[in-house]
């Protein structure tokens, strides 16, 4: 009992460190860029998650070269593909369209599962993911509605920006459980998951010559700290929630986080910056079912 009420609290603080992430990013790429977003925030999880490791995990536990080759996998699909993607959208259609439509991630993650895990497709499945599509194809409807200047093909891609995000966020665990099947432990793996993230993100900046396209310094620069720190935050709480209480106890707790982000954008951000309707609200509770739904009979 006190395992499931501790591994609940965790999951809280990952949900809502998620939501103010997605918050922290909206104000921050008001003035700067999503590449910057990218750069400071992988910056924050390698200075705080690999001195974590090195203390209390080790090289040596790492067992295997295919066990770094998935959590190389994983970051490269999470860390770093996942989260250009995610920040981007939160850029172009803010947080509070983002982040509903980022949590199909569920979607994916059962195609995924089926295909590479061995999972079986239920009907409770195949409800949840009714209820994830009808909330995401409101949610598209309801971006084009508001969006009635802007042509319908821009619309659409502006939306496949988020839902980019959740096939590379439904990647991320298929690597992460080929990495942990080994008995590698999850501190030395997400270690490697963050690093290899950075360093893949090094060298696509020096073979495409790109630099951060705003001054780091700046007025921005507080928000990219935030959203660094509530992310690392985030995945910390999770994994650890994940090992002192069971899955049907976290995993609901953590599908809220688009509901919290709406919360957040509409207390806290501009309303110009921001549009948070009742209509997005409905979407979004649909969405953060049919997540929860999928999740768990999973």
């Amino acid at each position: 009992m006190v395992d499931a009420l501790l591994g609940a609290g965790l999951a809280l603080v990952a949900a809502l460190a998620w939501a103010a992430q997605y918050v922290f990013v909206r104000l921050a790429t008001t003035d700067g860029s999503t590449l910057d977003a990218v750069t400071v925030a992988l910056i924050c999880n390698v200075l705080i998650v690999v001195p974590l490791a090195v203390v209390f995990s080790s090289p040596a536990e790492v067992t295997s070269l295919e066990a770094v080759g998935a959590f190389v996998g994983a970051g490269l699909a999470g860390s770093l593909f996942g989260r250009l993607c995610q920040f981007r959208a939160v850029e172009t259609i803010g947080a509070s369209r983002s982040a509903p439509v980022v949590a199909s991630t569920a979607l994916f993650s059962t195609v995924l599962a089926v295909a590479f895990l061995g999972e079986a497709l239920t009907l409770v499945h195949a409800l949840g993911i009714v209820l994830i599509v009808a909330g995401v194809a409101y949610i598209s409807w309801e971006t084009a509605s508001e969006e009635a200047e802007v042509p319908l093909r821009e619309v659409g891609l502006s939306l496949a920006v988020p839902l980019g995000a959740a096939v590379f966020f439904a990647i991320e665990p298929v690597f992460i459980s080929w990495g942990l099947a080994d008995g590698t432990p999850v501190l030395a793996g997400f270690a490697i998951k963050v690093t290899a993230a950075s360093v893949g993100f090094l060298l696509a900046l020096a073979l495409t010559r790109s630099l951060p396209d705003s001054d780091l310094l700046g007025p921005s620069l507080r928000w990219y700290v935030a959203a660094g720190v509530a992310s690392t935050l985030a995945l910390g709480a999770y994994f650890l929630a994940l090992e002192i209480a069971p899955v049907v106890v976290v995993v609901p707790i953590i599908q809220v986080s688009p509901l919290a982000v709406l919360v957040l954008s509409y207390t806290f951000l501009p309303r110009g910056l921001e549009r948070v309707t009742w209509d997005l609200a409905v979407a979004a509770s649909v969405v953060v079912a049919g997540a929860i739904v999928v999740s768990v009979s999973g």
